[in-house]
């Protein structure tokens, strides 16, 4: 298939064949990179239109830009046949688009109605009018087949309820246009097809939904065509039914796609960490852990599948110092370290890969040889003795950004000036240059890309080969089950089954998780 070839002009269903929205010679510079160049997109009305491509191909960069977060420096935006200009996300919303972030914008302590209504409030005379905005988000729920109860409080709601709630907040708005970015990421099967249910629905009664992913699988299944986007410009727009998830990887990193596998184990008899019988409660006394126990050998990989919410939070920190357990022991290398530092744990041989790279990952306005340091600052190529050795750690920075494929001008620009996807390479390739004992992977491919997934697994497997002992916490079940040596699940803070990776799918991991299946 011609990699840049495009589809014909088609019927786009609006009076005058407009499309719902386009972006036309849309470019945007920022210092030392162009985010955006020449980037030109049509999506009809009506459709699931996904946009797909690397880490730093200009995705995220775009919709802010059409969600009036970011002014294009060229360019111009039309909104059914009109051009436009959006100086904030509130002029966009004005326009009828709406925009669903991958992470999450809920108050949990809230809920369901005060979330939609936040900012909006409604009022009748001099007071406010929760009445009828609950009738209101009870027939958008209902009329899109959401489920949603406005009483619900958002904390009580699992991961895919609240997408959904997220879904109802913009249409409460009057969104026409709905822009989800990676609204799967954290999502098991069933909700993965309960949103893939919700979004025909929205297209059915018109509504129009541009839709991010870096899941090609998914992307075929649920869009009337795709646009991709490579190094900043688009670069083809197909319909599912004309490609293969590996042409879309090819069109997207020029590489066939990455699969996750182990091939030949590694796995000794040597315990590297073991867990055993860790519980940790709340303030109010609620068991957030209920006496996990497990042991990852030298050369094992132990993944860690759950529904997001169950614990999986509660036994990293545990397991990194952060949070003290009421019971239990951690043991490191045969050593008791279960009240000791986070420091001593790190310099004890213990790699970490945290779950949100924006809140204990990077420091987003720091440089990237500041963020190289991050947790590694008493030890070499970082200080010398006790003083910070720059000359070191500006040269092993640089060694990083090469190995892992660190897309930046600098090792002197931010973090924040990174897309996330190399962020996340910077974060593994710190980790992995401290040559750990034992790696503390928290959903390590997140939002990254084709590319960026198949290099990071890359890294691992070598480690592993090395003796690297990982605990790996994945939302993305085919990761789990491709890059683990053995499979537990956990669910309400309990280990509930141990899977073999040979032989359990995902669905059946999907249904342990919510509590539906059996132990293997």
């Amino acid at each position: 298939m011609d990699k840049e070839s495009t589809v014909a002009t088609q019927d786009t269903g609006e009076p005058g064949g407009h499309p719902a929205v386009e972006l036309t010679g849309i470019t945007k510079r920022f210092p030392g990179v162009i985010a955006n160049s020449d980037v030109n997109i049509a999506v009809r009305p009506g459709t699931v239109h996904a946009l797909v491509g690397e880490n730093g191909a200009g995705k995220s960069t775009l919709m802010k830009i059409l969600y009036g977060m970011q002014r294009p420096d060229e360019g111009t935006i039309f909104v059914a046949g009109k051009p436009i200009v959006f100086t904030s996300p509130a002029d966009a919303i004005k326009a009828g688009i709406g925009m669903v972030h991958q992470h999450f914008m809920l108050a949990d302590n809230l809920t369901v109605l005060e979330n939609v209504v936040l900012g909006g409030e409604p009022r009748s005379g001099l007071g406010l009018d929760f009445d009828t905005a609950r009738r209101r988000i009870r027939e958008i729920s209902d009329n899109y087949g959401l489920n949603i109860d406005p009483d619900d409080l958002v904390d009580d709601l699992g991961v895919g309820a609240r997408q959904r709630v997220e879904i109802l907040k913009v249409l409460y708005r009057g969104a026409r246009t709905l822009i989800l970015d990676e609204p799967t990421a954290v999502l098991v099967p069933q909700e993965v097809d309960e949103l893939f249910g919700n979004l025909r629905e929205l297209k059915a009664e018109g509504l129009t939904i541009l839709f991010i992913s870096h899941k090609l699988d998914e992307v075929l299944a649920v869009a009337d065509e795709i646009t991709v986007m490579r190094r900043g410009t688009t670069v083809a727009s197909v319909l599912p039914k004309d490609v293969t998830a590996r042409q879309l990887a090819e069109l997207m990193v020029g590489s066939a796609l990455p699969v996750p596998e182990l091939r030949e184990s590694t796995v000794t008899d040597r315990p590297v960490l073991e867990a055993r019988g860790l519980t940790v409660t709340s303030a109010d006394g609620r068991k957030l852990l209920d006496n996990v126990s497990f042991t990852i050998h030298a050369g094992e990989v132990l993944g860690i599948a759950g529904v997001e919410g169950n614990g999986q939070a509660e036994l990293v920190e545990t397991l990194m110092g952060i949070r003290q357990p009421a019971s239990g022991t951690v043991h490191l290398a045969g050593k008791d370290i279960t009240r000791t530092s986070t420091k001593h744990r790190r310099e004890s041989g213990m790699g970490y890969i945290p779950e949100d790279r924006h809140r204990q990952g990077v420091l987003l306005e720091a440089t990237l040889w500041e963020n190289r340091i991050l947790g590694h600052q008493t030890r070499k190529p970082n200080a010398r003795g006790l003083l910070l050795d720059r000359r070191g750690a500006r040269a092993d920075t640089q060694r990083i950004v090469e190995e892992y494929d660190v897309r930046t001008p600098s090792i002197d620009v931010n973090a924040s000036a990174l897309s996330g996807g190399n962020q996340q390479k910077l974060i593994v390739g710190r980790e992995m240059s401290s040559k750990p004992d034992v790696l503390i992977a928290s959903h390590p491919t997140r939002g990254v890309d084709v590319g960026a997934q198949a290099a990071i697994w890359d890294h691992v497997r070598r480690a592993r080969a090395e003796q690297l002992a990982v605990l790996l916490i994945s939302a993305d079940l085919d990761e789990l089950i491709g890059m683990s040596d053995t499979l537990a699940v956990i669910l309400r803070g309990a280990i509930v089954g141990h899977y073999d990776p040979a032989t359990v799918t995902p669905q059946e991991l999907g249904s342990a998780m919510t509590g539906a299946g059996r132990e293997g």
